[in-house]
């Protein structure tokens, strides 16, 4: 079996990795890759935005399944053009994937069926915004719409921040905004909880605790991750049945209202208050940093389960998973997340040593005359199995030190609230 990943990140390295292992898959086929992805497939310099050239050489290439790792071609509609083709590819549909695509559309499914989220306002444009905010209690979340790579949320605790955050969405800081989110602010825990979904029935796929914020003790502005742990500390079967009943349900019903159904990866991004979950987010694939954090765990061959989704066959395997405490660390390029200096050789990474428990998956870094270069602000991904997360971190904290990366730098915190008790 031939398989192709759509994608370049830790999220796609990761994917990437474990599809490896499976015995039915002889080649892999990167969309572009990066420098970690080029030792275990062949890396495509091609055009994502161009589909026809993409379903060209799938074709020529009689690649047998395409997993699409990021949102952008989700919600530009991939999946869609890919399927017209008869090409076997492991994603939701365009309209599913409106579900990450506009907040505003998963706010207004989430008022017709009744599921638990925070109180909001949409507002197009900034006199509108403005006049809301000067009435409302503080802190409150100002939210861009439209696609941000996890950044466009800003968590505002007075009148400038807030001025400042509807000042930059409406500039167009995250492309061209027609309206904004403005939500009460919950307080409690961040937990995110994965689904995987056939169109017909299920699964879930584990949890994990993401860390947005640059700085250390979660300050700072907001990212795209800056490590995770996996399974989340909050996570019970009861719990579990109240995401389930209360907030996934209801979603795939307003779906098949709209004529669609759900296939791939569903990350819902949640607010525990009190042990009662309110819906953040949703994201139409596996989050990143959580998917590095999560697939080292799982037992189960993951071309098997992907494979089945597509088939609508999801019901006949078993996902089986270890029973170890997993944590990542992301090492960023300095200045992080705002202006990074780009293509800095990383010198020491043949001088780590990683093994079954111990690893690392490549995010914004290629390769060129044998030489590895950081090439965006997420850079790499340091991950450890252990039977607690202390020992995890300790483990990431030792292999990122044999790094020695002038250029980079890592939250020394990641897992705080189940190691710093």
């Amino acid at each position: 079996m031939k398989v192709g990943i759509i994608g370049s990140g830790g999220r796609e390295h990761a994917i990437c990795e474990s599809l490896k292992k499976s015995s039915k898959i002889n080649e892999i086929f990167c969309f572009p890759g990066n420098a970690g992805t080029a030792h275990i497939a062949t890396n495509i310099n091609i055009n994502l935005q161009d589909f026809e050239i993409l379903k060209n050489f799938i074709i020529e290439k009689k690649i047998n399944l395409v997993v699409v790792g990021p949102e952008k071609p989700l919600v530009e509609g991939l999946v869609d053009y890919l399927k017209k083709y008869e090409i076997n590819v492991f994603g939701p549909n365009k309209i599913a994937s409106q579900l990450e695509g506009s907040k505003i559309f998963t706010k207004q499914l989430c008022k017709k069926f009744n599921i638990p989220t925070a109180e909001f306002g949409i507002f197009q444009n900034k006199e509108e915004a403005n006049k809301f905010i000067e009435k409302t209690n503080f802190p409150l979340v100002v939210k861009a719409d439209n696609l941000a790579s996890g950044k466009g949320v800003y968590i505002c605790e007075n009148l400038t921040e807030a001025y400042a955050a509807v000042e930059e969405i409406f500039k167009g800081k995250f492309g061209k905004a027609e309206n904004l989110l403005i939500e009460e602010y919950l307080k409690g825990e961040e937990m995110s909880f994965f689904t995987i979904h056939d169109g017909k029935k299920f699964k879930d796929f584990s949890t994990a605790q993401d860390h947005k914020r640059v700085l250390e003790g979660d300050k700072g502005k907001n990212t795209g991750g800056m490590g995770a742990y996996s399974p989340s500390r909050l996570i019970s079967d009861e719990l579990k049945k109240k995401i389930i009943d209360r907030i996934i349900k209801p979603t795939l019903e307003g779906l098949s209202e709209l004529g669609t159904e759900y296939q791939g990866f569903l990350y819902t991004g949640l607010m525990i208050v009190k042990n009662e979950p309110y819906l953040i987010e949703y994201n139409v694939r596996m989050g990143d940093p959580e998917c590095q954090t999560i697939l080292p765990k799982l037992k189960t061959d993951l071309f098997e389960i992907l494979n089945a989704c597509c088939n609508q066959k999801l019901n006949e395997i078993n996902i089986e998973w270890s029973k170890k405490k997993s944590l990542c660390i992301v090492v960023c390029s300095k200045g992080y997340p705002e202006t990074i200096q780009k293509n800095i050789e990383l010198k020491n990474l043949d001088k780590i040593k990683f093994d079954k428990n111990n690893f690392m998956f490549h995010a914004g870094t290629k390769k060129e005359n044998n030489k590895t270069y950081a090439i965006s602000g997420r850079v790499l991904n340091f991950i450890s199995l252990s039977d607690d997360f202390a020992t995890a971190r300790k483990n990431i904290i030792s292999n990122i030190s044999k790094l020695n990366w002038t250029g980079g730098f890592y939250r020394k915190d990641i897992g705080h609230k189940v190691i710093d008790k």
